[in-house]
C-alpha cells in the first residue's frame, strides 16, 4: 500500500500517513510557467494499491485537474489499484438541475474522476448520498458524525444538549448525531422567504429555550444561513449555539460572519485545509478527521468492512 498526494491538503495527507506509520510516496506535482499541472512519481508504484489524497477544494478546478493527472501517472505506471480519496468533493452541490438548461456537474466530476482510472473512491460526508450513484465503481463515504459527537460529549457532559438542523433537508443528519449524543432531542430551522430581495424569517421547530444547541451541517460557505439560525436560536431563548459542520469552505468574509455572530463556537473538520484567518479565529476551532480516514484506508486495504467504523 502506497500514500500519495496532490497539494490541496497536504497536513491532512500527512497526518492520514502519521496514522498509518508509513511515509508519503515520492512525488512531485507542479506546475509549468503556463499553469499546466504535471506529475511525476519518483519510486516504483508497479503492483501496489495506492490511495491518492485530494481535496477538490478552492482552487476547485486546479486541484481537481491535479487529482485527475495524478490518477493517470498512476494507471500508466502500472500500479495495481488506484482510489481516489476525496475528502471534500467539490462541486457536489451541483448534484441536480435547478432549472432548464443547467448541468449536473457532480456526476460530470465523476465521470472524470472514473475515465481518469480511479478504481474506487473515498469521501467524507458528500452533500448529497445520492452522489455515491453517480460514480459506477464503488464508492465509500464517511461519516464526520462519530468524531464530532466524541467532541461534543467531551466538552459538554451531555448536560441540556439539542442537535438543531439548520433546514428540513438537513434533519437525517441531525437525527444521526442526535442518536449518537444519547437520543439528544431535536430541532429544526425553518427559514422562509416571502419574496425575492426580503430577508429570510427563521422559525424554530422545537422548544430550544435554556438549551445548549449544537447546530450540526455538512458545509459553511458564506456562513450567512448559518449565523442567521444561530441569531434564530439565540433568540428563542437557547442557552448557547456551538456549530458543528464537516467541511469549512469559509468563502469571501465568512470568517468575520462568524466572528460577530451570536455562534459560541464553530467547530470544523480539516477535509479542507483552514485559511490563515480561520486559524486566527477565536471562535473557529479544528477537528482533525486523519484517524478517521486512515482507518477507512486501512480497512479497504486489508478487504475489511469499512461501514463497521459507524456501528
Amino acid at each position: 500500500m502506497k500514500i500519495m498526494t496532490g497539494n490541496s491538503n497536504l497536513p491532512l495527507a500527512r497526518a492520514i500517513a502519521g496514522y498509518l506509520e508509513m511515509p508519503l510516496t515520492d512525488a512531485s506535482v507542479r506546475r509549468f510557467a503556463d499553469e499546466e499541472v504535471f506529475v511525476e512519481i519518483h519510486e516504483n508504484v508497479r503492483g501496489e494499491d495506492v490511495f491518492v489524497v485530494q481535496s477538490t477544494s478552492f482552487p476547485a478546478n486546479d486541484n481537481l485537474m491535479e487529482l485527475l493527472i495524478c490518477i493517470d501517472a498512476l494507471r500508466r505506471a502500472s500500479a495495481k489499484r488506484i482510489t481516489a480519496v476525496v475528502p471534500y468533493f467539490g462541486y457536489a452541490r451541483q448534484d441536480r438541475k435547478p432549472g432548464p438548461r443547467t448541468p449536473i456537474s457532480a456526476k460530470l466530476v465523476a465521470n472524470l474522476i472514473t475515465t481518469a482510472g480511479a478504481d474506487r473512491v473515498l469521501a467524507v460526508d458528500l452533500h448529497a448520498g445520492q452522489i455515491q450513484g453517480f460514480f459506477d465503481i464503488p464508492t465509500d463515504n464517511l461519516y464526520a458524525a462519530p468524531v464530532m459527537a466524541a467532541d461534543v460529549l467531551a466538552r459538554s457532559g451531555g448536560q441540556d444538549l439539542m442537535v438543531v438542523s439548520p433546514d428540513v433537508g438537513g434533519v437525517v443528519r441531525a437525527r444521526a448525531l442526535a442518536k449518537r449524543l444519547d437520543n439528544a432531542p431535536l430541532a429544526i430551522v425553518d427559514k422562509r422567504r416571502d419574496k425575492p430581495g426580503q430577508s429570510e424569517v427563521m422559525n424554530i421547530i422545537g422548544d430550544v429555550k435554556g438549551r445548549s444547541c449544537i447546530l450540526i451541517d455538512d458545509i459553511i460557505d458564506s456562513g450567512g444561513t448559518l449565523c442567521n439560525a444561530a441569531q434564530a436560536l439565540m433568540d428563542a431563548g437557547a442557552a448557547s449555539v456551538t456549530a458543528y459542520l464537516t467541511h469549512g469552505v469559509l468563502s469571501g468574509g465568512a470568517v468575520a460572519r462568524v466572528e460577530g455572530s451570536a455562534l459560541k463556537e464553530l467547530v470544523i473538520t480539516d477535509t479542507i485545509q483552514a485559511t490563515e484567518a480561520a486559524q486566527a479565529s477565536s471562535k473557529i476551532r479544528v477537528l482533525s478527521i486523519a484517524p478517521l480516514i486512515g482507518e477507512a484506508i486501512r480497512r479497504i486495504a486489508d478487504e475489511s468492512s469499512v461501514s463497521s467504523l459507524f456501528d
